[in-house]
Order: structure tokens, then C-alpha cells, then sequence
């Protein structure tokens, strides 16, 4: 998830490294060299060249320290859209991320600026997720840009998020330009905030650009450090052709998009090209740049970054990290691509009618397209029929897709419980991972469990951070290291994933009024003593609900999964007993109580033998209900019944 704490070590990354971009930062554009990055030593004079006037950056932060609201103002300042055209958050185009104030996916525009100097600029400007579950977009942005701009919150200073983001782009080799934004607020302490980047993140931040990105004070001065301070991309246009394919989704009209950088070489229409990873031909149709609106170009040169299509219909071919080349005249070597995200939260996604499950197929397969970090194969439940086990990066992730499954494509689902990727040693010798708690493997067979563990950073002010470890201990976390960040307390934990995915980030923002940021990333797995818990409704196993759970945490939770389900299900004809299970053993129950029709009210003299034969004759009835009767569990029980309060 993140780079900023090895597994085996809780230090930041070395202060040697630290000051050698510090150094290179200070020496400016003629002397730095990035080895990480393809061809990307920089001569101190060059002739001038359209791709020296070319510049590929990304704006990385926090959540919510300003980066959208900043792509907004560099789009209103180079006059790329009209006044009328703007709306806030102009590059977050999901209805999901506008109500929550999110980015969720990456996304690209270009800029034509006139410098001071005189000379036109082409700025290529990617706007990246913040969140924890994205940093998979991020890197992903990372790797097509040769710079980045920090956006730190003047008041609020270094984050968990801040931290992860800037050693991911430290690592793809890029310059970086600290940005202070929100100057403009009575809270703000720039001169505080500048020690603070250069004591935690060892980056020289004495000329860090101060903004206000609401206002638009300091725009301009945001714009030349990008043209002065960040490096122009290297590539050969006489080369073969050679191009990263950074991001690809699915358009109803034009199939599949592919975003592209191109490294070396030119991209033109009518062109045959190959996909190297999955050796698959096709014929450019259409080639354009987002500004930000698709427009069409007539050829893509070296360091510029633009999209293709090409009658694309098959989802597999457009494998992100992907290289493009020429079918006949090929480039000698693929780029190296991207790692793959490995999903740490695995959850069933069912269709709530049988006869969606090929529409829930289709749909699936389309946003798979679109979210390289989203996986899902085929499985079944006895409870709720065809479906498919899919894998996220955290459980705003698998939110978010269940929230686009349902807009986008109309689909109403069933979510089981999320649960992570478990080892289990058998008594044969054989290990196996399990996806699925209703897999589990008999007792008697298993000789150990191996649950995934994390290396967290939690960043807090100091009056919650009594409570934030508490949370951490209560959660059978481990601390690696406690030390201050001016006036916040920075806190390592080493926590076992499952205590994370349920409900931790939630708990973590209530306890510290939404003061308290965090980043994690995982670690190795550890042997734990964990137990299958199965939740019987109407003394029927619902393998939706069975999850693993810590032996000494199973009986609260379980009792806590009861009287959530006892307010969700509704009343029946019948008692509903809900009980919670470790095997054969009952640890928890709770019973939704009959609706109750008043047999005796025509009763209004007599014998009282009359009354009870009534009442005994109803009692018979309900029994039979029940033993005959479906308890209808809503699509709510599901999701809320995880969300549990402590």
C-alpha cells in the first residue's frame, strides 16, 4: 500500500537518501539526473525541441488538502475551458466522487500555458486519488510523469497520506515542488509547515510555492515553478515507436479508450500497432488529448500524453502498464509495466434476482476495464445462488464499486461479508489460501492459520492520541515506534489486517473528531488463533455472514452480529431465532419477536377455557410457520450488520 515504512524497519526512508533529492532539488533542471526513470539524464544546454517545452506532472496530497481544487484553478488560469464551462471539481466526473468529495480515479488533462520567458508550454497535468485504497491510481500516474507537485495543507501540515504519496513519487524518480495551499485561512502557519516538510520528508521546502487554491492566489506563481522547476521528458521520435499504455475504460459509443504516454517514436492514425503483453494487433482509428474534453489530434509525439481507440472490444488486450509498439517496425524492449495491485479484502457479490446474474457479468467485466486493482472470479452460495467472489484494496474500494454497480448498470446486489486472504497449513503438508470462510477446510484437517498482518502509520493530534491507542491495542495491534511531528503524534502499529477491514478507519475518524489520518501497507502473515464463526438464522447457516474471527473476540461479536440482525430482519408470522455459532456451540442469540394478531378480542364473556384453546390453536400454528416458513433477510442486513459500533 505504501512506501513509506519498510516491513522490517519502522524508520522513514534513510536521511541519506533524503537529502541526495534534497540536493538535487536545490541544483535545478541542468543537473539532475533520475535514474530510475527511462533516458532521463538532462543535459545542462539543449537545443530547443518541441518536447523541451513539454511538462508531464502529477499533483499528489492528502485527502482533502486541495489537489482537485487546484487542477480546477491551472485549468481556469490557462483559459482551457470558458468561465461558463467550470464547474467545481471539473476533473472528478463520477456523480460518486462529486457527493463525496472524493477522487476515486485518476484522470488527465492538457494545458497550453505562455510562460514569462516568452515560449508556449504544453502541461500535461494528472489529478490523483488521495485515499489509501487508490494509491494504485497514483502509482499508476506516477509512472507517465516526470514531476510532482506536493500539496500540503498550510494548517494542517504533513500527513499519513502526504508521507506515502511523496516516497511514491520519490521512487519514480521525480522532481517534486512543494505547494502550501489554503494560506488564506486564520489557522495557517506556512513558515511552521516548511520545517515541517523538511524535517519529516527531507525535502528543501524554502522556496515552497504558497497558493490558496480557493481563491486562486498564487496560480501564476504554481504555473512557472512547473515550466522552471520541473524537468521536460526525454524521448527519440526517430526511435520505434514506444508507449506506455497508462489507464484504459469502456465508452458505450467508442469502445475501449486507452490512455497512452508515449515514450519514443510518433503515434498517428491509421497506424498498426501491438500490444507487447498480450501480443494483440489492432489499427489506430482515433487519436486525441483531454483538455478536458476529448479532442482529436492527428499524431502523438514523444512525452506527450493522449488517448486511442482502435475498435477495441476484447477487455483482456488493454492490460494496464501494458507497452505499445508498431506491428512492423517493433521497439528492442518492453517497459517494465506495473507491479500488480494485490487485493487485501475479498467480499461475494450477488444479484438480489437470479436473472440479473448475466447482466451482474457484463457489468463486472466492463469495470474491470476500468479498475485494474478490482478482481472477481465465479462462485456459488447455497443462500443466494450464482455470484462472483471479487478482491479490493480496502473497503471504501469495494463501497465504491458497489456503488457504481448499482448506478452505472442498474444492478441491485448482495454483498457477503468482506473478509482477507487467509494461509492454511493442513496436517498433509499442503498449504492453501482461503478467500472464502464458507470454504474452510474441516478443524481436524488444519494444522495452523495464517492471517495477513500491516505495518500502520497513524498521525494524530495529541489530545486523541490516548485514544487512538487504545483503539490500536483493542484491536490486538503491536506498536513499532510513538514520536512527534511538531505539534502531532505519529504512531506505528503492526495490526492484523481482518481487525481492519471491518470497521477501524471508521472507529479511528470518530474517536479523533476526523483529526486523525492513517496509511498502511502490508507486512508478512502471522499464525493466529482463529475460529470459523457461522451466523444461523431460523436455525439455518447463512453462508453469506459466516466469517473468521480471533477466538477471544469471537462471543462479543457475535453478539454484536445478533442484535444488529434481531433491528434489521423484520417482524415475521413467527419467532425468528438468530443465533451465533463456533462449530456445534452456541455463543449468542438473540429472536425477532412474531407479529401478534389478538385471537381472544371476540372473547367478551365466558369460560376461560375458551380464551386458552384459542391461544394454544394459534401457538400450533406459529410452530407450523415456522417450521414450513422463509425468513426473508433484507439487502441491508448484509452491509449494515458489518458496520458494527463498539
Amino acid at each position: 500500500m505504501s512506501v513509506f515504512l519498510r516491513a522490517d524497519d519502522s524508520r522513514p526512508v534513510p536521511i541519506a537518501k533524503r537529502r541526495r533529492f534534497a540536493a538535487a532539488r536545490r541544483a535545478g533542471p541542468g543537473q539532475i539526473r533520475f535514474p530510475s526513470h527511462p533516458g532521463a539524464a538532462i543535459p545542462a544546454a539543449m537545443t530547443t525541441r518541441k518536447i523541451d517545452n513539454i511538462r508531464n506532472f502529477s499533483i499528489v496530497a492528502h485527502i482533502d488538502h486541495g489537489k482537485s481544487t487546484l487542477a480546477d484553478r491551472l485549468i481556469q488560469a490557462t483559459g482551457t475551458l470558458a468561465e461558463r464551462e467550470m464547474v467545481e471539481q471539473v476533473l472528478d466526473s463520477m456523480d460518486i466522487e462529486r457527493e463525496r468529495g472524493i477522487t476515486i480515479k485518476a484522470q488527465t488533462v492538457r494545458l497550453d500555458y505562455k510562460a514569462k520567458d516568452g515560449k508556449d508550454y504544453v502541461l500535461n497535468l494528472m489529478d490523483t486519488p488521495g485515499h489509501v485504497d487508490f494509491a494504485y491510481e497514483v502509482s499508476r500516474s506516477l509512472k507517465a510523469c516526470e514531476g510532482s507537485l506536493l500539496v500540503v495543507d498550510a494548517s494542517q501540515g504533513v500527513e499519513a497520506q502526504t508521507l506515502a504519496n511523496v516516497y511514491q513519487a520519490l521512487d519514480a524518480g521525480h522532481e517534486i515542488v512543494p505547494v502550501l495551499n489554503k494560506i488564506d485561512l486564520p489557522a495557517a502557519e506556512p513558515d511552521r509547515i516548511r520545517q515541517q516538510i523538511e524535517d519529516v520528508i527531507g525535502l528543501d521546502a524554502s522556496d515552497a510555492v504558497l497558493i490558496s487554491a480557493k481563491t486562486g492566489v498564487g496560480i501564476p506563481d504554481v504555473l512557472e515553478a512547473i515550466v522552471t522547476r520541473l524537468p521536460p521528458p526525454q524521448g527519440d521520435e526517430a526511435a520505434p515507436l514506444k508507449a506506455m499504455l497508462v489507464d484504459s475504460w469502456y465508452d458505450a459509443y467508442l469502445g475501449v479508450v486507452v490512455l497512452v504516454r508515449v515514450i519514443d517514436g510518433r503515434m498517428r492514425k491509421g497506424q498498426k500497432i501491438l500490444m507487447m503483453g498480450t501480443n494483440a494487433h489492432y489499427e489506430v482509428d482515433k487519436i486525441g488529448v483531454f483538455k478536458p474534453k476529448m479532442l482529436d489530434v492527428a499524431s502523438l509525439g514523444p512525452g506527450e500524453v493522449g488517448f486511442i481507440t482502435a475498435q477495441i472490444k476484447q477487455v483482456a488486450d488493454t492490460r494496464v502498464g501494458d507497452t505499445i509498439t508498431e506491428d512492423k517496425k517493433q521497439c528492442d524492449a518492453p517497459l517494465p509495466g506495473f507491479k500488480p495491485a494485490q487485493p487485501v479484502v475479498f467480499c461475494g457479490l450477488f444479484p438480489v434476482d437470479a436473472a440479473d446474474f448475466e447482466d451482474l457479468r457484463a457489468a463486472i467485466g466492463k469495470l474491470r476495464l476500468n479498475d485494474a486493482s478490482f478482481s472477481y472470479e465465479m462462485e456459488t452460495s447455497a443462500a443466494l445462488g450464482f455470484g462472483f467472489r471479487c478482491g479490493f484494496l480496502g473497503l471504501l474500494h469495494l463501497e465504491i464499486i458497489q456503488e457504481r454497480l448499482h448506478r452505472e448498470f442498474n444492478l441491485d446486489l448482495i454483498a457477503t461479508a468482506p473478509s482477507v486472504v487467509y494461509k492454511i497449513k493442513l496436517t498433509n503438508g499442503e498449504e492453501i489460501e482461503l478467500h472464502n470462510p464458507a470454504d474452510m477446510p474441516d478443524v481436524v484437517k488444519i494444522e495452523e492459520i495464517l492471517e495477513p498482518w500491516i505495518r500502520a502509520t497513524i498521525m494524530t493530534p495529541d489530545d486523541y492520541l490516548g485514544s487512538v491507542l487504545k483503539l490500536c491495542q483493542d484491536r490486538r495491534g503491536v506498536q513499532a515506534d510513538l514520536n512527534y511531528v511538531g505539534k502531532r503524534a505519529m504512531a506505528v502499529y503492526d495490526l492484523p489486517l481482518n481487525e481492519v477491514v471491518f470497521d477501524f478507519y471508521d472507529r479511528l475518524k470518530s474517536i479523533s473528531k476526523g483529526y486523525a489520518s492513517f496509511d498502511y501497507h502490508l507486512t508478512d502473515y502471522r499464525v493466529g488463533d482463529l475460529v470459523k464463526m457461522s451466523i444461523l438464522v431460523n436455525a439455518e447457516p447463512v453462508d453469506a455472514l459466516s466469517m473468521l474471527v480471533h477466538r477471544t473476540r469471537a462471543e462479543s461479536r457475535g453478539r454484536q452480529m445478533c442484535e444488529k440482525l434481531k433491528e434489521l430482519i423484520p417482524p415475521h408470522m413467527f419467532q425468528v431465532p438468530i443465533q451465533a455459532a463456533l462449530g456445534g456451540k452456541i455463543i449468542a442469540r438473540e429472536t425477532v419477536r412474531a407479529f401478534r394478531k389478538d385471537v381472544t378480542a371476540k372473547c367478551y364473556g365466558g369460560d376461560v377455557t375458551r380464551k386458552r384453546k384459542l391461544l394454544e390453536k394459534q401457538k400450533e400454528g406459529k410452530k407450523k410457520m415456522r417450521q414450513f416458513g422463509k425468513v426473508e433477510i433484507p439487502q441491508e442486513a448484509f452491509i449494515a450488520a458489518l458496520k458494527m459500533e463498539e
